[in-house]
């Protein structure tokens, strides 16, 4: 494995973070029409019977075997700083998708962590 990174190896990395942060958005729309039932049976029936949520589960299982190859050929203590750039994606498209509230505390965290990613990637 080489040290520097291929541009497909970036590529591979930018969409899987970019589909874990689309996972993050099936599962909150799984939680948004999720069954309100009162008793704990009713909920997990509702949730493994809710379209989004069987969706981002099979997201997942897409996204690990990707992960799996992924690492076949890219080290890990490269490739997972690209993980990091679902953090920073997740919390915009929540603001943006759901109108969750960005505070200055999460603008610069998220500033933090691209930092973080161009020193550990770059």
């Amino acid at each position: 494995m080489s040290e520097s990174l291929s541009f497909a190896q970036i590529v591979m990395l930018v969409f899987y973070a970019i589909a874990m942060t689309g996972g993050q958005l099936l599962f909150k729309l799984a939680a948004l029409n999720a069954a309100t039932a009162s008793n704990l049976s009713g909920r997990l029936l509702g949730l493994v019977s809710n379209g989004f949520f069987v969706a981002a589960i099979a997201l997942y299982v897409g996204l690990t075997v990707l992960w799996g190859w992924i690492l076949t050929f890219t080290p890990l203590s490269r490739a997972y700083a690209f993980v990091a750039i679902a953090f920073v994606l997740t919390p915009l498209a929540g603001m943006a998708i759901f109108g969750e509230p960005m505070s200055v505390r999460v603008v610069i965290g998220i500033g933090l962590v691209v930092v973080g990613l161009v020193c550990v990637a770059g």
